[in-house]
């Protein structure tokens, strides 16, 4: 029997809508892999980094750019890209990057101490703090936290201890740092709602956040405009009224709308906490991204399920739809293909899939 193969499909916004062109509509995309396969996958806003066997390139609309080699690992940005190699990290313009004009003087740039026997942690850790895509491009970690993986949200950053823990800082007026306040945090916190209970995962959307425990439990919290932490959003339940009275008008609530004027304490639209996630079937959890306003995750059984804003149909389910409850994403069921690795961008989610 031939071992399965992988592929990468991606959902939502295209680079083609970047920059102006008709789009191709929510997808599911392929993206072209050629003959040595992509590895992995790292979304801006209007074009994407991937690694093939043949090292990293840069697409965009009608555009496919291969890096120089020598760089292992990127982060994105609409205003740079940060490279990772052996022996630095640099950050070039945007504009730079997409022409493959790396040799120029870069933005900024930081020597790294030679690689030790041990792969070292993934992007935006570096050695000594981590790096951020747009200037200063990087920040220090105070000595005694010691971190495995760090992500980035639009003004907060996560980060998963050595042990286990969940730590949180930056900005937090959308209840996104889970201290149980709005205020913002200068250096990193323990979340200490999360304390006791071990994480293998953090995520940091545009203004949410989520981590998974070693048993497979998902938590999420921060900002739940629409639907992204999988909490009962008053905003969307004021567009499915709408969408089922169109005409009612603004002079008079519909009986419906008044039901929900009047359950108005049920909505949630910040949950300055950790909030455990009730899953449908008590599903377990292995992996988590969180995009601008909408989150995905991949089951241990891989199944992908996704929620949150859907304007240009990121969540997979082939319509425009937001959605504050976990929905499992059918063509992939249909197809056969079980999800091995999920990268949220902005407004698109990438999945890695294994074909049979």
């Amino acid at each position: 029997m031939a071992a399965p193969r992988r592929a990468w499909l991606v959902f939502g916004f295209s680079t083609e809508e970047a920059a102006g062109e008709p789009g191709p509509g929510p997808g599911p995309r392929r993206l072209e892999s050629g003959p040595e396969g992509i590895r992995r996958v790292w979304p801006a806003w209007s074009y994407v980094v991937v690694e093939t066997g043949a090292g990293l390139e840069v697409r965009s609309a009608g555009l496919r750019r291969r890096l120089p080699p020598g760089w292992t690992e990127a982060l994105p940005s609409e205003t740079h890209l940060v490279l990772r190699g052996p022996a630095a990290a640099r950050a070039w313009p945007r504009a730079a990057a997409l022409r493959g004009e790396l040799r120029e003087a870069a933005a900024w740039s930081r020597a790294l101490p030679p690689p030790g026997p041990r792969r070292p942690p993934p992007l935006p850790l570096l050695p000594g703090g981590f790096a951020t895509p747009r200037p200063p491009f990087f920040a220090a970690l105070p000595g005694g936290v010691r971190v495995r993986r760090l992500a980035l949200g639009q003004e907060h950053v996560l980060a998963l201890g050595a042990a286990g823990e969940a730590y949180a800082w930056g900005g937090g007026r959308h209840g996104q740092l889970g201290h149980g306040t709005l205020e913002s945090e200068l250096q990193p916190r323990l979340v200490e709602a999360l304390a006791g209970v071990p994480m293998q995962a953090v995520a940091a959307g545009g203004w949410h956040s989520a981590s998974v425990s070693e048993t497979g439990d998902l938590y999420m919290w921060g900002w739940n405009e629409s639907g992204q932490l999988a909490l009962p959003s008053k905003a969307l339940a004021e567009e499915r009224a709408q969408d089922e009275d169109p005409g009612a008008g603004d002079a008079e609530l519909t009986p419906h709308q008044e039901q929900l004027a009047a359950e108005d304490t049920a909505f949630i639209s910040i949950q300055a906490f950790p909030a455990l996630l009730d899953l449908p079937q008590d599903l377990e959890v292995s992996k988590v991204s969180c995009g601008s306003r909408h989150t995905a995750i991949i089951t241990r059984g891989g199944e992908l399920y996704t929620w949150g804003w859907g304007k240009y149909g990121q969540l997979g389910h082939k319509d425009n739809a937001s959605s504050d409850q976990p929905r499992r994403v059918e063509y992939l069921v249909a197809e056969g293909l079980r999800a091995e690795e999920v990268v949220c961008g902005p407004w698109t989610t990438y999945i890695c899939v294994l074909e049979p």
